[in-house]
């Protein structure tokens, strides 16, 4: 048979395209394709990710250790089949971070009967004892600054508060919503606010602190599964069942970024709704133009880059033998993880230019009308 060697050649290097797509991102894997660091991420599908393996890989680049960086897509399956596969290239350390909590314990505890020490990045794998350390924000701090913001802006009594929360197999989304509650529960039972789209946070509004079951029950009603749509389609039942009076001028607790733009939008078209201040987390471009243009009113930026560099200095210390530093420890449901915490900024209209412009963190020419 003849072979066209042309079409050869092309065929060849689609082919190792696609495998390059499937693997995610290498940098300074050995001449033996060993791997010293493997990182798994949730999803490409969110710009967060995306621009955090950028980081990652840029993070790494000036050192001697190598790195690969794999996406699970949402799947807790596919979590277990990258870390297998990073474990099959030799890592020392694993960073991940978990699309659930409770779903990644599998992949830690393959990677720690491996001898691999086990960082938990951004969210916290729960129900096992195979993590080592913890990279986060402060998550509770994120939540108390969202309240924050509301009650500051909040004037008179009975102002109409919706809530929404992460998904339930999050740990952060209590995390955030405890925060949130600790600041916005004192202010409900004085009247401040008053709750109109979920019956089980009426229900428990004189608890000043709630079990995780309790929350669990609030979140159940009002999560967005971290889904733009599911937000969007929540919100549009809530108003929907709501009456005029149940409008107005409305305070509304959004859990992130993307929830909340697609919140916003939401009760902005509804003609009943005079105006509304509503959350955020993340600092996406996207919601930084609409902090721009009015749309969104806050954000709470959490430097990735900051994230992203204790990670690494943390995973290299482990590979140098070092004890890695910590700030703190969080209970995943067995054991308490010890932690290394960044702190956060809010950030509103007035400061968006000294917070992400003047920072570094974006560049200016990636927003319009921006003073």
């Amino acid at each position: 048979m003849k072979v066209n060697n042309k079409k050869a050649i092309v065929f060849v290097t689609i082919l190792a395209m696609i495998l390059g797509i499937l693997t995610g991102c290498s940098s300074g894997v050995s001449s033996d394709n060993t791997v010293d660091v493997g990182i798994v991420l949730p999803t490409k599908d969110e710009p967060r990710w995306v621009q955090d393996e950028t980081r990652f890989a840029e993070a790494l680049k000036d050192t001697d250790y190598s790195v690969e960086i794999l996406f699970s897509q949402g799947s807790s399956a596919n979590e277990l089949q990258n870390v297998e596969s990073l474990i099959t290239k030799g890592i020392k350390v694993l960073i991940i971070c978990p699309h659930d909590g409770d779903g990644a314990a599998a992949a830690a505890e393959a990677a720690k009967a491996e001898g691999i020490t086990v960082i938990s990045y951004d969210r916290l794998i729960t129900g096992t004892d195979a993590v080592d350390y913890y990279v986060t924000f402060d998550s509770i701090a994120v939540g108390e600054a969202q309240g924050q913001y509301l009650v500051d802006k909040a004037t008179g009594t009975g102002n109409p508060l919706y809530l929404y929360a992460g998904a339930a197999s999050d740990n952060n989304a209590f995390l955030f919503f405890e925060g949130a509650w600790n600041v916005l529960q004192p202010k409900i039972v004085d009247g401040t606010f008053v709750i109109k789209n979920s019956s089980e946070a009426v229900a428990l509004q004189d608890k000043a602190k709630l079990t995780r079951d309790e929350m669990g029950k609030i979140i159940g009603q009002v999560t967005t599964n971290w889904d733009f749509n599911e937000a969007k389609n929540k919100a549009e039942a809530h108003l929907t069942a709501a009456s005029a009076d149940d409008k107005g001028n409305v305070f509304i607790l959004a859990p992130n970024d993307g929830t909340a733009r697609s919140i916003a939008d939401t009760f902005a078209a509804d003609n009943d709704v005079t105006s509304y201040v509503v959350t955020g987390q993340d600092a996406e471009i996207a919601s930084v133009q609409y902090i721009i243009d009015g749309k969104q009113t806050m954000t709470v930026f959490k430097d990735v880059r900051s994230l992203v560099k204790d990670s690494i200095n943390m995973a290299v210390a482990i590979l140098a033998g070092e004890t890695p530093e910590t700030t703190g420890s969080y209970y995943n449901n067995v054991i308490d993880v010890p932690a290394k915490q960044t702190e956060v900024i809010v950030v509103h209209q007035d400061n968006v230019k000294e917070a992400l412009i003047d920072s570094g963190y974006y560049d200016a020419s990636e927003f319009t009308n921006l003073e």
